[in-house]
């Protein structure tokens, strides 16, 4: 593409959004500019959240997020930020050490040390591990010692709800990398194809958030399949995570890279003209409005297959475009605070309230992702 028709404009954000006009009519904000988006938002959460929460996913997802802001930005007191509230936590998820007590199917106790929402925190550890020049073993022992117990056991079933996926097929394939065993890969894949046994739709190529909510079980109240927009922004995050990681040689890259497409185009057809995504995502009249944190994690999604070359930059530059206004104009306030993120839950609610005070961890997480990944496909740029 001529980059000479990417003008920059001095804003946060592309205009002329309409799908009728060609992908050169869009400008792409300059790297500044995205730096200003990724530190505004952090800052005002690490500036309105000093004491460190614990290692459970709500908090764990905005970490992931920290991580990768502090990847762009080379800022210490990101790092610093992520660091005491591991060592707060012991570096672990769920402290149980009776493993005749792990459970895995829901739970906010400390027993509950299989099931993934305890295990999202290993990926933050893992990255400050990756960043520790003297490699202290601490800081990924509870990591190994859980996810290598686990593998251990016959059950394939450990990833029943979408959420699962992000929480822990990062922490496989980047334990992978740290240890070198290959059955991180293996079980990784076994318990991916768990997933897709009970949540994958065929038709649409996206995901049910689990078992309960398939067709025709479960409908929305105009009587449509009900797919949950952060469910599947949690599996398109996670794949895009996994893919980094992965071998070009693993034996599953394909299936992996076939469900992202799959996952993108159904995305990309369900965006709403405003730039976001609603709650379910094929039926907008269910619970209409603005929702940041799965359009957070679409919009990382889709630039981190731009990015990587797996989706055609023509086809989802404009939906990007789209994507990147709401973020930047509606869903980041001016004081930093990341607004309209769905409370947490598993589905969408008619009548639930989200609005510009709406905000969570998680969410904040999503959008670090988003712009992160966006500063990327800027730098590609140049």
């Amino acid at each position: 593409m001529n980059l000479k028709l990417w003008q920059v404009l001095g804003t946060f954000l592309w205009f002329n959004c309409a799908f009728s006009q060609p992908v050169e009519s869009y400008v792409v904000p300059s790297k500044k500019q995205v730096m200003a988006v990724i530190n505004k938002p952090n800052n005002y959460w690490q500036k309105t959240h000093t004491v460190p929460g614990w290692a459970f996913w709500d908090q764990a997802t905005y970490h992931t997020g920290n991580m990768a802001a502090f990847e762009i930005t080379n800022k210490k007191k990101y790092k610093r930020f992520s660091e005491k509230w591991a060592e707060q936590n012991n570096w672990m998820g769920a402290t149980s050490t009776n493993k005749k007590e792990w459970k895995y199917s829901y739970g906010e106790t400390n027993k509950y040390v299989l099931f993934g929402d305890w295990q999202v925190c290993f990926q933050t550890y893992i990255d400050l591990y990756n960043l520790d020049k003297t490699k202290k073993p601490a800081k990924i022992a509870r990591a190994k010692e859980v996810m290598e117990y686990q593998m251990s056991t016959p059950q394939n079933d450990y990833w029943w709800w979408a959420d699962g996926l992000y929480m822990v097929m990062p922490v496989m394939s980047k334990l992978y990398h740290v240890t070198g065993n290959p059955l991180y890969l293996q079980k990784l894949w076994a318990y991916f194809e768990y997933a897709n046994s009970i949540m994958y739709d065929a038709d649409t190529k996206i995901y049910y958030r689990d078992a309960k909510y398939i067709y025709p079980k479960h409908k929305t109240i105009s009587g449509k399949k009900d797919f949950w927009a952060r469910g599947n922004g949690w599996v398109v995050a996670a794949l895009a995570k996994v893919l980094t990681d992965l071998p070009e040689n693993d034996a599953h890259r394909q299936d992996y890279i076939n469900k992202f497409i799959g996952l993108a185009q159904t995305i990309k057809t369900s965006q709403q003209p405003e730039g976001y995504w609603t709650r379910s995502m094929l039926d907008p009249q269910f619970a209409p409005g603005p929702e940041t944190s799965g359009t957070a994690f679409f919009t990382y999604g889709l630039l981190w297959g731009i990015n990587h070359g797996l989706l055609d930059k023509q086809d989802f530059e404009p939906t990007i475009a789209k994507a990147w206004q709401y973020l930047t104009q509606t869903a980041l306030q001016k004081n930093g605070k990341i607004g309209f993120v769905q409370p947490i839950g598993e589905k969408a609610i008619p009548g639930q309230v989200v609005n510009k005070d709406s905000t969570a961890p998680f969410g904040v997480g999503a959008f670090l992702l988003a712009a992160t990944e966006m500063y990327k496909y800027v730098e590609q740029k140049k």
